[in-house]
């Protein structure tokens, strides 16, 4: 069991902050920090550079804790908590990733709950430290909050929809630079 919860947590973790190493750098494929800026205010979410550098701190934190086995259910927390905010971006797509659908985001918080769950096994940094097994109320409440805080993000960081009913450009038509309404960049052009 430990060396399934090692690959288990390797995989998901280097996978989660490869994936906040894409929204702040070039590295892995990444548009850098202007371009994960600019994927969030086209997601719907106001904030700007800020939202891009929490969202991608957090994930190469919590992958990174994550898949060494460090602080485990807190680790557990943090990448629920950032994947559940990509599975709402995915929502309306659908469940398969065929379609760009939630699919994959949805596996990384089911798969992040485990270790929280389980415990991170004996070839982790929890074990070596003697801080593990965590108490059941802590998992309880890591596999609860990661997800809830997840939610909470999406409702706080939510930008309101534009006047034109819901719609996604947030700048006249046309391609034509606009200011950000939510003010994080104001006077920048995007």
């Amino acid at each position: 069991m430990d060396i399934g919860l090692l690959v288990l947590r390797l995989v998901a973790g280097l996978l989660i902050a490869g994936h906040g190493v894409q929204k702040v750098s070039f590295r892995l494929g990444g548009n850098g920090l202007a371009g994960g800026t600019e994927e969030f205010r086209h997601d719907g979410f106001r904030g700007g550079r800020l939202t891009a550098l929490a969202a991608g701190g957090s994930q190469v934190s919590s992958g990174l804790f994550l898949a060494a086995g460090l602080l485990t259910p807190l680790a557990a927390t943090a990448a629920m908590g950032v994947m559940t905010v990509a599975t709402t971006v995915k929502w309306h797509k659908g469940l398969w990733a065929q379609n760009d659908g939630y699919e994959y985001p949805l596996f990384l918080v089911a798969v992040s709950a485990v270790p929280a769950l389980t415990g991170p096994g004996r070839w982790s940094a929890d074990h070596v430290l003697g801080l593990s097994p965590w108490p059941l109320w802590l998992s309880v409440a890591a596999i609860v909050t990661g997800p809830a805080g997840g939610l909470l993000t999406r409702v706080f960081l939510r930008r309101p929809a534009g006047p034109a009913g819901g719609s996604r450009s947030y700048g006249p038509p046309g391609g034509t630079p606009a200011v950000d309404p939510a003010g994080a960049d104001a006077g920048r052009e995007r």
